[in-house]
């Protein structure tokens, strides 16, 4: 039995796709608001659709429709086939949706492979739902922040109803009620079988493989329609719209492809509204409070061909500190295609330099937003762990690596969106560059209040008491107090014999160092950082924050937290990872 899935029915699948996607485009751009209101998702959607049309699948030649010689070959060439579409997908894959549908493809490729090597012959229903689990799993990695009620909760729901659907047939039964809705890795691996039901066996049983298919692939369209028309679990941003996810629309146009690719009918035009548009600051269906949700002002993608799986990892970490969405996309053969939205193009471009040789870098200008908040709080900061606290508390992150210029700063102001920005250069020597962009973004209506925090922790400990329901000047005064009762310290390993204050040093001992001078040397970084917390509690404290750096392992923070709590039980102890490059642990005394 030939496999559904042969070179022609994926040319037929990605023709339809492409050509649903072009009637589709605008309206998919235009309910396009998250993660950004870049309104390009159908256009990016659009643009993958077409690299992977440009695939040579061996099915397209004339000589293709004559008998196979050798019937091996003959069971390759769908493999082969799903391979190229792929590769084609991830390389020509734009914005996070082209990622998504990229893994789509890939997901279908490897599981082909694995068919042919596990049963061949192996039946459409067995296929279709364990190439859309491969798909849904492999998105969710490619992903960096996966967040319910997007395209990732459409492929899932797709992948489980198949499964479920499959699983049903074998076993003899109806399919569970409410099925499509489990996730994929609760159900049990699908396997062929007859409904004696009298529905169709989406195992292949009762009809030719084509038919099996188009039935399988109304299975999978069907419960991705359902999950995208769900209006609970949405993010912020769509349930301010009224809106479902435009990657997650474009991904079940794409099922309705295959299903009219595989001679079924599709089912109705998915809709792309759900519910009433909300104002500024709306509710979730769960009653919460929807927060603003800043815009980076980039989107940077490029191809990284084989970069070792270890860098990757490290790579993500510091995109993630950079910026949001994320997404790092394999092609099943070594290659990954990067993509993030970031305020920082040119540090982007580096994090993939210090991996591999990027190639195929294209940096897009993201369109500037209206202010659509009345206050935000950004911070200069230089390593990616304290940008993703500051991040997580509701801040917005400049990268500070190296120092911006005005044009930076001033591009991250207008990135935040608000009326009403206080900026927190924690660094003294940025204080200049900073001020200077503020006065100049005044002439644009941005009032800009400049916190001259001198550290990060300053920075955090200001970001952490900024109340935006409290009137503007009292929030402003209240986080400069915090900023300025914050004492800060750090520990540096000695590069070269020196005299110091504390006296003489020797290369590899422990410098600590508070307001900007050398107050003790320390045998290791273990007895550095609880002589130095002895110190700065001398006047008094009731928080130590600790930031460790990028070389510093974890159990420098618990081995520090566990002493200080044993001899001063009165204060509270916060470790973090900071991931600076320039001291090993930093410390805070609020």
């Amino acid at each position: 039995m030939a496999s559904p899935f042969d070179p022609a029915l994926l040319r037929r699948w990605i023709d339809a796709a492409a050509e649903r996607l072009t009637a589709g485009r605008a309206e998919i751009d235009r309910i396009n608001v998250f993660p950004v209101a870049d309104h390009d998702t159908g256009s990016n959607l659009l643009l993958t659709a077409r690299a992977a049309a440009s695939a040579p699948l061996d099915g397209d030649s004339p000589a293709a429709d004559a008998p196979a010689a050798d019937p091996a070959a003959e069971d390759v060439r769908p493999v082969r086939a799903a391979a190229a579409l792929a590769a084609a997908a991830v390389r020509g894959a734009r914005g996070n949706s082209g990622l998504i549908l990229s893994q789509l493809f890939r997901g279908l490729a490897e599981e082909l492979e694995a068919a042919a090597a596990r049963r061949p012959n192996t039946p459409a229903g067995e296929l279709l739902a364990g190439a859309l689990r491969r798909a849904a799993a492999l998105a969710a990695v490619a992903v960096s922040a996966p967040r319910p009620g997007t395209a990732l909760t459409v492929l899932d729901a797709a992948a489980a109803a198949v499964a479920a659907r499959v699983a049903a047939g074998a076993a003899g039964g109806p399919s569970p009620a409410g099925a499509e809705l489990t996730r994929v890795a609760d159900l049990p691996d699908p396997s062929g079988g007859t409904d004696p039901s009298g529905r169709t066996d989406l195992g292949g049983g009762g009809l030719d493989t084509t038919g099996a298919l188009a039935e399988a692939a109304r299975v999978a369209a069907d419960a991705a329609r359902a999950a995208l028309a769900r209006a609970t679990g949405r993010p912020p941003e769509l349930v301010r719209a009224g809106v479902v996810d435009a990657g997650g629309l474009g991904l079940v146009v794409v099922l309705d492809a295959l299903v009219a690719a595989a001679g079924g009918d599709p089912g109705p035009p998915p809709s792309s509204q759900v519910g009433m548009p909300g104002p500024a600051s709306a509710v979730t269906a769960d009653g919460e409070l929807v927060p603003w949700v800043p815009q980076p002002v980039y989107e940077v993608t490029y191809w990284l061909p084989g970069p070792d799986p270890a860098a990757l990892e490290t790579l993500r970490a510091r995109l993630a500190g950079l910026g949001d969405s994320v997404g790092l996309a394999g092609d099943g053969g070594g290659g990954v295609m990067v993509h993030v939205h970031t305020t920082e193009a040119g540090p982007a471009v580096e994090a993939g330099l210090a991996v591999g040789r990027p190639s195929g870098i294209r940096i897009e200008a993201l369109p500037p937003a209206p202010p659509t908040r009345d206050r935000a709080v950004l911070l200069m900061i230089e390593s990616s762990g304290a940008g993703a606290l500051a991040r997580a508390a509701g801040g917005n992150v400049l990268v500070a690596d190296p120092d911006p210029t005005v044009d930076e700063v001033l591009a991250a102001i207008r990135a935040t969106g608000a009326e009403h920005v206080v900026v927190l250069p924690c660094a003294t020597h940025r204080r200049t560059v900073t001020e200077t962009a503020a006065e100049r973004v005044r002439f644009e209506g941005i009032d800009v209040v400049v916190i001259p925090a001198s550290s990060v922790l300053q920075g955090l400990a200001a970001l952490a008491v900024h109340d935006p329901a409290r009137r503007a000047p009292d929030d402003v005064v209240a986080m400069a107090e915090a900023a300025a009762a914050t004492r800060t310290g750090g520990l540096a390993v000695a590069e070269a014999e020196a005299l110091t204050w504390a006296g003489p040093c020797r290369p590899g001992e422990i410098l600590g160092i508070s307001d900007g001078e050398v107050v003790l040397i320390a045998p290791d970084l273990a007895v550095g950082a609880l002589w130095l917390a002895h110190r700065m509690l001398t006047p008094g404290g009731e928080l130590v924050t600790v930031l460790l750096g990028s070389a510093a392992p974890d159990e420098l923070g618990e081995r520090f937290a566990e002493d200080l709590r044993r001899t001063h039980p009165e204060v509270d102890v916060v470790v973090h990872r900071g991931e600076q490059g320039d001291y090993p642990l930093v410390l805070g005394v609020e």
